[in-house]
């Protein structure tokens, strides 16, 4: 028997990168997936591919900053499936690359709705249906900063940290009611989050350099923490809600950029990381 076998799952985000890659795993597993995101074209040519492989899967696309939008997705799994037992808000945006000041309101904001907004849209919204049948597996997203203060990538860190102490404390709060709810940290991912970058030009020279050695030293696919999303979502954390889970580890982190400077020091040839650099203007404006 497959470990998600007859499961109904929604997942936020499922167009690329780590919700594409829990989706395609939670289907293979056996689960019916629902993938949600902004581009109904993306979700839609994953699920083509899904099908061909024989797995049930519907598209659903939403824009998780809305209320009513999220809502809509999870009464369209209701309708098409009679219930769902598992949802993923993996929905998320990074921002530009940049100190707090150069992101104008708007660019900074935009940030805190998705992934603020997203996330509790999504776990309020589930939970009422989790709640109502008394079993559910609710897995909110983490990332860089939901621990430690992030320098230009304060937008993205802080979002991170409130969903980890949201999704915490939420799960304390309904710990007695057969429902799980977890939050995973997936490490550091090469994604397009990574290597599709709007920053400043104060901060290019920085990036290029940099960025190419983090991916080499401790950049996964996402596939590898897609696996432990799947641990979550199991009969494996049945009656262990409140689960914070990391992939990976800083000594393993450690070990990467040795082997990086190893590599430099010998003069062995790095595998090449493309990327793709937009520059925007600052909108930092002294007032005086």
């Amino acid at each position: 028997m497959k470990t998600l076998e007859n499961k109904i799952a929604v997942i936020t985000g499922a167009s690329r990168g780590l919700g594409k890659a829990i989706a395609q795993l939670y289907a293979r597993e056996g689960a019916k997936v629902v993938l949600s995101a902004r581009s109904q074209e993306d979700i839609e040519q994953n699920v083509s591919e899904l099908r061909a492989e024989g797995n049930e899967a519907v598209a659903f696309p939403c824009d998780v900053s809305d209320s009513k939008q999220v809502e809509a997705l999870a009464r369209f799994a209701i309708q098409k499936y009679g219930h769902f037992d598992i949802w993923v808000n993996n929905a998320g945006m990074g921002g530009p690359y940049g100190a707090s000041l150069d992101l104008s309101p708007d660019q900074f904001l935009s940030v805190l709705r998705t992934n603020i907004y997203g996330d509790y849209y999504g776990s309020t919204i589930s939970m009422r249906h989790f709640l109502s049948r008394k079993s559910g597996k609710l897995i909110n997203i983490l990332g860089q900063g939901s621990k430690h203060p992030v320098p230009n990538q304060n937008a993205y860190g802080s979002t991170k940290a409130w969903i980890r102490v949201f999704t915490l404390a939420l799960a304390k709060e309904y710990k007695d009611n057969g429902v799980g709810v977890y939050a995973l940290q997936p490490g550091l991912m090469e994604t397009d989050m990574l290597t599709v970058i709007e920053t400043f030009e104060n901060q290019e020279k920085r990036l290029r350099s940099l960025m190419p050695i983090l991916i080499r030293a401790g950049g996964r696919k996402p596939e590898v923490p897609a696996r432990k999303a799947l641990w979550l979502a199991s009969s494996a954390t049945d009656g262990r809600t409140g689960l914070e889970v990391e992939v990976g580890s800083n000594f393993a982190f450690l070990i990467g950029f040795m082997r990086e400077g190893l590599r430099s020091l010998l003069h062995i040839p790095a595998r090449k990381v493309e990327l793709n650099i937009k520059i925007m203007p600052s909108a930092f404006e002294p007032l005086e």
